[in-house]
């Protein structure tokens, strides 16, 4: 993948997104194998180290889809909590899974199943737990 700032990722979010990744069905191991190099080259870190600016999972997120100049505000959480997610985007769908361990003001490109390449900018981070002390959520 080019043009992908170093990321962080909490151990806790690093262990269950292996999971997921080595569960995954079909439809989704495009997803799954992007996934699985940004965890190899992942900076990994303990809960309470994450700095208060990097995308974990269950962080709601401000973040500007850059090709359609379009914002949006979402909680990037794992695929059993979308349905109990209002504004819930899963980290196995092509672009919540370019948004995890980035930072704020961060810029990246994101490669989609159809060959697009999609450009995410990080705005803003207005929840997230390791921030509120949910280390093991």
């Amino acid at each position: 993948m080019s043009s992908r700032p170093k990321i962080i990722i909490n151990r806790l979010d690093a262990e269950r997104l292996q999971r997921l990744i080595d569960q995954a069905s079909e439809k989704d191991h495009f997803v799954a194998d992007c996934l699985e190099e940004e965890l190899e080259r992942g900076e990994v870190i303990n809960p309470e180290e994450m700095p208060q600016d990097v995308v974990s999972m269950n962080s709601q997120v401000q973040f500007t889809d850059l090709a359609r100049d379009r914002q949006m505000t979402r909680t990037l959480v794992y695929p059993h909590a979308l349905a109990d997610t209002e504004d819930g985007i899963s980290v196995m769908a092509p672009i919540g899974a370019g948004l995890i361990g980035l930072r704020v003001g961060d810029e990246a490109e994101w490669p989609l199943p159809n060959g697009e390449v999609a450009r995410l900018r990080i705005d803003a981070i207005l929840w997230q737990p390791e921030r509120e002390g949910q280390l093991h959520r």
